[in-house]
């Protein structure tokens, strides 16, 4: 078995990148920085048509998602895999979703945000256990809906681990899957599990990381090609829902889809492997957060300072993210780091005694090895 790189440092980059094309999208587009009309309307001309494609971002983001629970869930138990997931995603949500209730509660917006404004404790409260959308509540800020995704996915994809990752289990899985997506409707109760919007993305990410471990080969060029035909229906789905009040030509999007094909088939395929910038390693681990903060503190911190200042609305939107991106890294270091291995040790032993360290505790030391 040949050995591959602990860390995959081009993931990271990429996801940053998801996180900041969605970010600028989101200030510029889904906020109304005069409490009127979106902040698009204070930044220069030709903006919206380029800033309106940030959305698919997130098909992006589900993308990497497939690649990396695959390579995370392979070999896992059912509870060490629950364990990786709960201290992935939950100590830098709370932390967020406790700084963006604090924000709202001492910068309060009432108009120009597509949030309610008085959430109760109770609310909040729901929030912190990522099921606001199936038990109705509000959302604290607008990102929320996508992690749900990202809950059933795990929920899906922990069938394959408690019978073993193969090649060909993940393979039919997700051929099964793709086909499923295409044949219920969205309208029904099994959507809720199929999710026919977002599940090509995730299939796509789990066939790119069985090129990486497996090899490429007829069956996996296949789905892989049929994940990125499904896609370009659902981007077009997409981009012809948006109204934002200019036209919105669908190719940009199917090229931008592409391109994410692209990028992570070479990543896949080993192009990337000798990428070591350490920066990467930062930029993926202030991407979570900084994606999970952006929103309403993003745009409160723009529209107080526009209201105060006057500053043109360019400046205050590059400022939001950079002061965003440090406020994320605090996140990460004085919460993320102490606090998911704890979690982890909690959820896979019922203890948070720390255990000798294991090479399979490395986020992403895997072996090319692959079982059919």
């Amino acid at each position: 078995m040949t050995a591959r790189p602990d860390r995959l440092y081009a993931l990271d980059g990429l996801r940053l990148l998801c996180a900041l094309a969605v970010a600028a999208y989101h200030l510029g587009l889904a906020w109304s920085l005069d409490g009127v009309r979106p902040t698009v309307h204070h930044l220069p001309a030709g903006s919206g048509p380029v800033l309106i494609y940030g959305f698919l971002g997130v098909e992006v983001f589900f993308m990497i998602s497939g690649f990396v629970i695959c390579m995370s869930g392979w070999g896992q138990s059912l509870r060490g895999f629950a364990a990786s997931r709960a201290g992935r995603l939950f100590p830098a949500f709370w932390a967020c979703v406790l700084i963006t209730a604090t924000v709202m509660v001492l910068f309060p917006l009432t108009t120009g945000v597509p949030l309610p404004s008085g959430l109760t404790g109770a609310d909040i409260a729901v929030n912190l256990t990522m099921l606001a959308e199936p038990l109705n509540v509000p959302y604290v800020d607008t990102v929320y809906w996508t992690l749900w995704y990202e809950l059933r996915f795990y929920a899906i994809f922990a069938v394959l681990v408690l019978a073993g990752p193969t090649r060909n289990r993940v393979l039919v899985f997700g051929a099964g899957w793709l086909v499923a997506s295409l044949l219920v409707p969205p309208d029904v109760p099994l959507a809720e599990l199929v999710m026919p919007q977002f599940a090509p993305y995730f299939v796509a990410g789990m066939t790119l990381y069985l090129i990486r471990r497996c090899g490429p080969g007829v069956p996996l060029w296949a789905l892989l090609a049929a994940t990125w035909l499904v896609s370009t229906v659902r981007v077009t789905e997409r981009v012809r829902f948006a109204n934002p009040g200019f036209p919105v030509p669908v190719w940009p999007g199917l090229l931008i889809m592409t391109l994410a094909f692209g990028a992570l088939l070479a990543i896949a395929l080993g192009a990337t492997d000798r990428w070591s910038w350490r920066w990467l390693a930062v930029a993926g681990a202030v991407s979570y957060p900084f994606y999970l903060l952006h929103p309403r503190i993003g745009f409160t911190m723009i529209r107080y300072a526009y209201e105060r200042t006057g500053l043109p609305a360019p400046v205050l939107v590059v400022t939001a993210i950079l002061v965003l991106l440090a406020v994320a890294w605090l996140v990460h270091r004085v919460v993320e780091r102490p606090a998911t291995p704890a979690l982890r040790r909690l959820v896979a032993t019922g203890s948070l005694r720390r255990p000798a360290p294991s090479p399979a505790d490395r986020p992403f030391a895997r072996t090319r090895g692959c079982r059919s």
